[in-house]
């Protein structure tokens, strides 16, 4: 009788441990799948750039140094993105992506604003469509980051919460990393001036 309450506490833990991991594992999942629409929507984003600098080139052909620029961190973005899709809970991959896309998204708004500077490139029904475009797909790389960022938020809470944290040790699972992209704009303090 002893025997059977031992087997019967064995297989209650064996089923325990299995149900921890098993959610742990969903929410890894989902956390993956909230990224893969980041990477469509970014990918789109990438694909967009080279397009827009080759139509802004004949306007702004003198400000070449800032048309590389936007290439280089482009391509920055798309090795980061390569990266952090290999895993998206890596918090280093997904760090390093909201890194070169803050850096992206800057050059991206010196080049807008430079583009301010000629009324004919302004016009221009290309320039236009491009940044209708860019603008659309910037609302929707925002609403996948938010739904990552829910996907880790919950998949972290599941990770620490004990007794799902020895669970997670044992089995190596690692914490993820909010998707954060920060533009130079938010880090600037606004000057305030009273008189």
């Amino acid at each position: 009788m002893s025997f059977l309450i031992f087997l019967a506490i064995i297989a209650a833990i064996v089923f325990w441990v299995v149900s921890i991991y098993n959610r742990l594992v969903n929410e890894r999942n989902r956390v993956k799948n909230a990224f893969a629409q980041i990477d469509v929507q970014l990918t789109r984003r990438y694909d967009l750039i080279p397009n827009l600098v080759e139509a802004v080139k004949g306007y702004m052909s003198h400000e070449r140094e800032t048309l590389e620029a936007v290439i280089k961190a482009r391509n920055t973005a798309v090795i980061s993105l390569d990266a952090a899709k290999a895993d998206p809970s890596n918090a280093a991959a997904i760090q390093q992506l909201g890194q070169a896309e803050g850096a992206l998204g800057s050059i991206l708004g010196r080049l807008f604003a430079l583009s301010e500077a000629y009324p004919d490139l302004k016009a221009n029904e290309n320039m236009m469509q491009f940044q209708e475009e860019l603008a659309s797909t910037e609302n929707k790389v925002a609403f996948a980051r938010q739904a990552f960022n829910d996907s880790v938020m919950s998949y972290n809470n599941t990770a620490e919460n004990f007794p799902n944290n020895i669970i997670a040790g044992m089995f190596s699972f690692e914490l993820a990393s909010f998707l954060e992209i920060e533009s130079e704009e938010k880090r600037d303090v606004p000057e305030v001036s009273f008189g």
